[in-house]
């Protein structure tokens, strides 16, 4: 992976995406409408996205050479609710400086 910083922006949006389903709609179908199979199935498909974020984010740590720091903010960031939009402006601005200091 020449690159990996497009593919962890990718993956942390859609991470964010699914932890804010599995919060505000599963969750809900659950407890208040009976209908536990709806956290099943998105609570799956978000346990897998946020495997896949850890896995890309140490990527991203090991190509660019981030410190632990890096590390755990972005840990931070996937478990609070918006958190990955939040951090997406800064990781965008890291992305393009990654990019540039590796095409010169």
């Amino acid at each position: 992976m020449k690159h990996p910083y497009p593919n962890f922006r990718k993956i942390a949006f859609y991470e964010g995406i699914s932890f804010l389903v599995l919060l505000f709609i599963a969750m809900p179908m659950k407890y208040f409408f009976g209908f536990p199979k709806a956290v099943t199935i998105v609570g799956s498909l978000h346990g897998v996205l946020f495997v896949a974020f850890g896995v890309v984010a140490l990527e991203v740590m090991r190509t660019y050479k981030k410190k632990f720091g890096w590390l755990v903010k972005a840990g931070l960031a996937s478990l609070l609710p918006f958190g990955t939009f939040y951090m997406d402006k800064e990781w965008k601005r890291e992305e393009e400086e990654a990019i540039k200091s590796t095409a010169g």
